[in-house]
């Protein structure tokens, strides 16, 4: 079977473009009875592709990496150039690792889309800088839906979420999870880092961590004021907030600046560090170090960075708007995602190490199960479903004839 990828959003380093480099990479490697062909859009791929795939340029004035943000879109020539590109070829499946990079394409091809969530649908104030973009995206989603043969998402929250919002059969639904990169495990002896250091990160701090965009529906304002709560009633300067994640050029809806100024009126500005974009092995070793990390978002499709947190051994705490409580198990305290719930599930870890150590061993346990091969096998199961429907179609149009 030929299987073609869309790649366009192999550079992207938020979670999405995360998922595809994991997950095709394991699949590729797994799969040996498939032929996969990458078109991506970018001058050269940064990130490194996987061996044993054919790769297919196309040209673009913005590669959609970059142009799929807030205050863009692609252009109707950079889409065109990738439809074609990926309609002309021969393909037996056409997969698309994430909805944001999805164009339509005129093939008898199957299609299969991933959905990974239905945040901006559910939160479009916090997600869209534009009633303009909100219109694109709806318009684009509605178009990858018609056109999709099979519609994948990350988890079995997930699956219900969509299906709820768009009226679609929960089992028509496929699922394929994630995992946590092998970057992420418990060190022997974990220390601080220059790189850490130069963050303003303290060795002796307790270490509350958040990891991920700065979107208004991750609701970084509760997580804040419930950090805030806790230092002022027990003031100390060896406890740090510490939000990692590229904050100055967010290419999505942000809050960062309003955050920033809300946490300056604070007077606690020296209790909380802001890292900026930090690479894997950064932020394994910051979470082998942190005391707790804190997912406070008002809904996750998946919250992949909890899984990676557990992996290290960090207790979680973690929004019940997410499939995080089945994932991890004993290793979250799953929690409303309003500042009262947040401060409370906070002074509790903060306060017992034997809670910590307990949360730590179970969320350890739970990280193990979830891998990227368990994954691609997830994939290569919807891919073989394609087969089956392909020929089952080909025999029918050879039985007319």
């Amino acid at each position: 079977m030929r299987i073609g990828v869309d790649a366009t959003c192999w550079d992207n380093n938020r979670g999405y473009g995360r998922q595809a480099r994991a997950l095709l990479r394991s699949l590729i490697r797994l799969d040996k009875n498939n032929e996969y062909t990458l078109f991506f859009d970018s001058p050269a791929m940064v990130h490194t592709p996987p061996d044993g795939c054919e790769l297919v340029h196309t040209e673009s004035d913005v590669p959609a990496a970059v142009a799929a943000s807030a205050k863009g879109r692609r252009s109707l020539s950079d889409m065109l150039r990738t439809s074609r590109a990926m309609s002309a070829r021969r393909s037996d499946v056409l997969l698309f690792p994430t909805v944001y990079t999805f164009v339509p394409v005129f093939t008898n091809a199957r299609k299969i889309v991933f959905f990974h969530d239905v945040i901006a649908e559910t939160f479009p104030q916090h997600t869209f800088a534009t009633r303009g973009a909100q219109l694109f995206w709806n318009m684009k989603t509605a178009l990858a839906r018609w056109q999709a043969d099979t519609v994948v998402t990350v988890s079995d929250y997930s699956k219900q979420c969509i299906a709820r919002h768009f009226g679609m059969r929960p089992e028509s639904i496929e699922v394929v999870g994630e995992a946590a990169d092998p970057a992420f495990e418990v060190f022997e002896r974990p220390a601080m880092t220059p790189a850490l250091t130069a963050c303003g990160i303290h060795a002796d701090a307790q270490k509350i961590v958040y990891v991920g965009g700065f979107g208004a529906h991750k609701n970084l304002p509760a997580l804040f004021q419930a950090f805030a709560n806790i230092a002022r009633r027990e003031p100390s300067p060896e406890m740090q907030l510490v939000l990692v994640g590229e904050y100055r050029n967010e290419v999505f809806h942000t809050g960062a600046n309003e955050l920033r100024a809300e946490i300056q009126r604070s007077g606690l500005q020296n209790q909380v560090v802001f890292t900026g974009f930090l690479p894997d092995p950064e932020v394994a070793m910051l979470l082998n170090l942190a005391t707790v990390l804190v997912l406070p978002s008002l809904m996750e499709g998946y919250g992949l960075p909890a899984v990676e947190a557990a992996a290290c051994g960090c207790p979680v705490i973690a929004t019940k708007e997410s499939p995080l409580a089945g994932l991890l198990g004993g290793g979250v305290l799953s929690i409303e995602p309003t500042t009262g719930a947040i401060e409370t599930a906070l002074a509790s870890v903060l306060q017992s190490e034997s809670k910590r150590n307990q949360m730590r061993e179970a969320g350890l346990r739970a990280a193990r199960e979830l891998t990227w091969d368990s994954a691609a096998r997830q994939m290569m199961e919807v891919l073989n479903a394609s087969a089956l429907v392909n020929s089952a179609q080909k025999e029918v149009r050879v039985a007319g004839h």
